[in-house]
């Protein structure tokens, strides 16, 4: 018995041991008291439709933007195709709207010679500020249904374009703990701009500014607080409860780019390139 609970406690500590080393950080500390406060996102214009933020070490202003009509079209049809899949038993494919790729740079961590890192996030919808209280209360009201009728609640929020607030795309921080930093975490902590690219047709990319937001941040605004519990919530009603808050990762969307081959090929399509 003493060898089995001695292997147990061994396994139980092997994650930590290889996949929480000195190389997974880099030069600077960005904890305090066992939390994270980015401080390279200004959100004091957000009410006048701007964000503020440090990128390549200078303090920009930027315009907060929708997307074009056709990327929320794509983006919600897709969705809906996702969840149908899901119904009919079908493997839901790994492209989409849901699997961003996410580039970002900016804090090379001690196992890399460069800090430019891409990784693959699951990408959400950010309900409007003014619907999180609703759209928090859906989820936790259906929470335990089975997983058909969650689908069906799902979609009847994805065939409400107006539901959302398209200036934004959402994600968590799953894996960044003290002991593990991420390399996209790192980045984004000190250079907040990140593009995302959705593999499709038609390809589309976000070039956004990235806010990260821990889950005890008191400089987050309402609405970021809010929606911090909404994406943790949207995650575990589809996977199952954790054992612990995950941070935001918000993504304010600045420029779209349509990357489609052969037709676009990767021209500005939001906001519109001035006439020549």
């Amino acid at each position: 018995m003493g060898f089995f609970i001695s292997t147990f406690l061994s396994l139980k500590s092997l994650p930590k041991l290889l996949w929480a080393g000195k190389w997974e950080h880099s030069k600077k500390n960005l904890w305090l008291n066992g939390k994270f406060v980015q401080k390279t996102v200004d959100l004091s214009l957000y009410g006048t439709g701007k964000i503020k933020a440090k990128i390549d070490g200078k303090w920009q202003t930027y315009s907060l933007i929708e997307p074009n009509k056709e990327f929320i079209e794509w983006n919600l049809k897709r969705r809906l195709e996702f969840i149908d899949n899901i119904k009919s038993g079908k493997m839901p494919e790994l492209g989409g709207p849901h699997s961003g790729v996410v580039a970002t740079y900016g804090l090379k961590r001690f196992d890399s010679q460069f800090s430019l890192n891409n990784a693959v996030k699951g990408t959400g919808l950010a309900p409007k500020d003014e619907k999180l209280d609703e759209a928090i209360d859906l989820l936790k009201s259906t929470f335990d249904k089975k997983m058909p009728e969650k689908m069906d609640v799902l979609k009847s929020l994805y065939e409400n374009a107006d539901f959302f607030d398209w200036r934004k795309q959402t994600s968590l921080e799953l894996y960044t703990t003290k002991d593990f930093e991420t390399h996209t975490f790192l980045n984004i902590m000190e250079n907040p701009v990140a593009t995302i690219v959705f593999m499709d047709i038609p390809t589309y990319e976000l070039r956004t500014v990235a806010h990260i937001v821990h889950p005890e941040d008191e400089a987050a605004l309402p609405g970021e607080k809010k929606l911090l519990q909404f994406v943790n919530l949207a995650h575990e009603y589809m996977h199952g409860k954790f054992p612990r808050i995950f941070p935001l990762l918000l993504f304010y969307i600045v420029e779209v780019f349509d990357n489609t081959p052969g037709s676009k090929r990767g021209i500005r399509v939001v906001p519109e390139l001035p006439s020549e």
